[in-house]
């Protein structure tokens, strides 16, 4: 079992960027491939970005492909998600999921663990 905390939310004008960070505990991190997921109100959960259990590969959503990045330090037990250059979609509660393999998945049903999220505003 792993416990993920997600941080680094907030508010922000369109065009500026922040970092989201997922801290885990429990079970060995470097045994679970990362996700970053996003949710906006009335719609479903969405896909933005995963990385493999080591890091070297990665995958990231078309929609926010050359703005986002996803990075992890296994030694801290942290995957980021670095996003830049933010628009009005991309405000939505953001979560972390894990799983227990060593690629990423692209679908909610794919992950086994998640955290609670934390709210991104973009404003204009």
């Amino acid at each position: 079992q792993v416990q993920l905390v997600e941080s680094g939310g907030g508010l922000v004008q369109a065009g500026g960027s922040l970092r989201l960070s997922c801290a885990a505990s429990g079970r060995t991190f470097s045994s679970y491939a990362m996700g970053w997921f996003r949710q906006a109100p009335g719609k479903e959960r969405e896909f933005v970005a995963a990385i493999s259990r080591s890091g070297g590969g990665t995958n990231t959503a078309d929609s926010v492909k050359g703005r986002f990045t996803i990075s992890r330090d296994n030694a801290k037990n942290t995957v980021y998600l670095q996003m830049n250059s933010l628009k009005l979609e991309d405000t939505g509660v953001y979560y972390c999921a894990a799983r227990i393999v060593a690629t990423w998945g692209t679908l909610p049903r794919n992950y086994d663990y998640w955290g609670q999220g934390t709210q991104v505003t973009v404003s204009s």
